[in-house]
């Protein structure tokens, strides 16, 4: 991977951009399309496009959802605030961890503390952590202080940033799906100045994938394409979590080319063709039903639309510690680039 994208993926996995709050990232992400995309612009959702070859009668789309699980102010009370998900949390990993409160006055830093485990009963220690016996602390212990600083609804991010661990692993928060973002945006780069005949590349960073896949719904329903691909991150095998559980999926190996009901054969088989041809390194996976990711959605949006999700294999899911391998990132972008540049007039997704 080149340094400036480098650059650009730190900048973007690091912007906050909690679900309904996605600001951050979506500036980030339009900025960079605007130095080599014919065509960037957004739509009343909060979902950002980029274009190449526009007047091409075949449509193709390439999701990546730009929002991250993240919380937000639900009052402001003893000198603490209390808080409210925004997404899919496990709340036992939630206390003690250090969290950013995103203000219209600027960022304010805090921790968000639960009773000491001295001060629990044993019934207590026992019980799963819950929001409501949970609070932010800021350290501004004057309520009116606080009031002033902070508002009701204002969006809460974890206090981490992109962290490279070792040989091709990287740590972040928000790599779900950030880094999805990231590739359609690099894969937009790659087909930049190739021959796409009639087709109309529209890569989008949707937005609110995390409260029910809701920016796909409206960006499929305005663009109406005639086949897509949604990249997201996927389970993969670690310590007590086994092929009966993930399949057999492992960081490093490439990414993942999912096969079920929601994804079209035709475009399934031309991906697996292409990975061959080009010998790009994949792994395959297996869904019996929707996927729950932005392809889900697509599919089933303007009298369906051929999808095949792409995903890459990420440890720690909806935690500030998720890990990803840059090789499987370089994978993912390879297939999709070959696989668009495989469609021809002949390609059809009729089944």
């Amino acid at each position: 991977m080149k340094k400036s994208s480098m650059t650009y993926l730190e900048k973007l996995l690091n912007a906050p951009s909690p679900t309904g709050y996605e600001d951050g990232a979506r500036n980030i992400w339009r900025a960079e399309m605007k130095s080599f995309a014919d065509k960037v612009y957004g739509d009343t959702h909060g979902n950002s496009f980029a274009v190449l070859n526009e007047k091409g009668k075949r449509k193709v789309m390439l999701a990546g959802h730009i929002d991250e699980i993240g919380f937000q102010v639900q009052s402001i009370c003893d000198g603490v605030i209390k808080f409210q998900p925004l997404g899919g949390f496990d709340t036992n990993i939630i206390p003690g961890r250090r969290v950013i409160i995103h203000t219209a006055k600027g960022d304010v830093p805090g921790v968000i503390g639960k009773k000491a485990i001295h001060l629990m009963s044993a019934d207590e220690r026992k019980k799963t952590t819950e929001f409501r016996d949970m609070w932010i602390d800021t350290g501004i212990y004057d309520e009116e202080e606080l009031k002033k600083t902070v508002e009701i609804g204002d969006p809460i991010t974890y206090g981490y940033t992109l962290e490279h661990l070792a040989h091709d692993v990287y740590v972040g928060r928000g790599v779900d799906d950030r880094i999805g973002a990231f590739i359609i945006g690099e894969v937009l780069r790659n087909l930049k100045g190739k021959n796409l005949g009639d087709l109309a590349v529209y890569a989008v960073a949707t937005v609110q994938e995390e409260i029910g896949l809701r920016g796909a719904v409206t960006a499929a329903g305005s663009i109406k394409p005639e086949f897509g691909f949604a990249v997201d991150v996927c389970h993969c095998l670690m310590p007590g979590v086994g092929k009966d559980v993930v399949g057999d999926v492992t960081m490093g190996s490439g990414a993942v080319v999912t096969r079920g009901p929601n994804i079209n054969p035709k475009l399934f088989d031309l991906v697996v063709k292409t990975a061959g041809k080009k010998n790009i390194a994949f792994q395959r996976d297996a869904a019996c039903r929707g996927t729950g990711t932005d392809a889900n959605a697509m599919q089933l949006s303007s009298g369906g639309v051929a999808c095949q999700l792409i995903s890459i294999p990420n440890r720690y899911m909806h935690t500030p510690v998720e890990l990803f391998d840059m090789k499987d990132v370089e994978s993912a972008i390879a297939l999709m680039t070959e696989t668009i540049l495989a469609v021809d007039k002949k390609t059809s997704f009729v089944i």
